[in-house]
This record gives C-alpha cells, structure tokens and sequence, in this order.
C-alpha cells in the first residue's frame, strides 16, 4: 500500500492561492494606477511636494541650508528618527518652535521655523522613499516567489503522474512546495502594513508642520 502524502491538500491551496494574489494585485494596480511592483490600493505618491503641505515662506528661497544650524539639524534628525516616538518627536518640535518664537526677532524666528520645516520635509522625503523601495522589492521579490511556486506545483504534478513515481521524492517536493507556499502567504500579508508607511510618515510631518505654524510670524 502506497503511503499517503501529508501535503497532497495544498495543490488545491496553491492555485487558490495563485488566483487569489492574481486579483488582489489587480485590483491594486488599478486603485493606485502605479508600477507593475507597485502592491498597494493606495496611490503611489514617491516624492511629495513642499507647497501642499507648508503655507510658509518658500524653503527653496533659504540662504543657507537646514542642516548649517546645528540645533535645527539636531531637532530634524531626532524628529524623524525611526526609534523617535511620535510623542517625543512633536515634544521636541514644539519646544524648539515655542523657543525659537520667545526669543528671537520675527524676521529671525521666520527663517529658523522654515529651516526646520526644510530639514523635516527633506528627511521625511527621504525616509518615503527608502520605504517605497522596500515595498517594490518586496512586491517583486513575491512575482518572483509566486513563479517559483507555480514551476514547483508544475513539478509536482508531472512527479506524482509518473508511473512507478518515487513517494519519497514525491514527499519530499510536497513539502518543500508547503514551505514555499507558507513563506510567501506569511510575506503578503505582511505587505499592507508595510503600504500604510508612507502615508503614516506624511501624516507626522503634517502634525509637525501644524506646530511650526501656529508659532510662524
């Protein structure tokens, strides 16, 4: 009697699985209109754009750069730091902006504040953009995934239809198959999480650049 294979089941799991990948990306594609390795609903937005977000004096008009005074280059850099909580980076803000607008001239408060405004603006451009490279590669690092997977249950098939197939052969390509299958169901799910970043790191600079204004000359 031939033993049976603990991983027979997933043949029908992988092509749901292929089916189900196949619309959601898609569907995703056709939400943000982005790259083929773009996987998010949410629309691509790589770079963004100062003007829609600051009221201010424009930061491209600046003398000198962000990053030439040192305490706004220190608030800037800690502000956007991955291992800043939000609370303390707005704190921070908050205290530099309250500090800069009690003890300095207006014309002077007005050129530090656009100064902060530019460092946070550009690190959070920066920080965008290392995240959305992620997430392409990730995006294409599961087309790829799904390929492998696809030649693998090919494989398996033609393995299993054979006559006189080897079981532990057999066995061995099923469970490799699982393994595969699991990596890359583990991997997409965690793809939405990583598509809320971008827009999560645009929503702190808003609340930051909120706090800069209230203070603005």
């Amino acid at each position: 009697m031939s033993r049976s294979c603990p991983f027979a089941p997933l043949l029908l799991g992988v092509g749901f699985t292929l089916a189900l990948f196949t619309a959601t990306e898609l569907e995703a594609q056709r939400a943000a209109a982005g790259p083929p390795d773009w996987p998010c609903v949410q629309r691509l937005i790589p770079e963004l754009s100062w003007g829609t977000i600051w009221t201010g004096p424009s930061p491209e008009e600046l003398e000198q750069a962000w990053w030439e005074d040192e305490e706004v280059g220190r608030v800037a850099r800690f502000a956007i730091s991955r291992s800043t909580p939000e609370a303390q980076a707005l704190e921070r803000v908050r205290e530099f902006v309250e500090s800069v607008s009690e003890e300095a001239s207006e014309e002077e408060a007005e050129q530090r504040l656009t100064l902060l405004f530019a460092g946070l603006f550009e690190l959070t451009n920066r920080e965008r953009r290392r995240t959305i490279d992620g997430i392409r590669s990730a995006s294409r690092a599961q087309l790829a995934r799904l390929g492998t997977i696809s030649a693998m249950v090919d494989e398996l098939e033609e393995r299993r239809a054979e006559e006189g197939a080897d079981a532990a052969e057999v066995e061995h390509l099923s469970e490799a198959l699982f393994w595969e299958q699991r990596t890359f169901q583990q991997r997409q799910q965690a793809l939405p999480a990583m598509c809320e970043q971008p827009y999560l790191l645009e929503e702190k600079l808003s609340r930051m650049v909120r706090t800069i204004m209230v203070h603005m000359p």
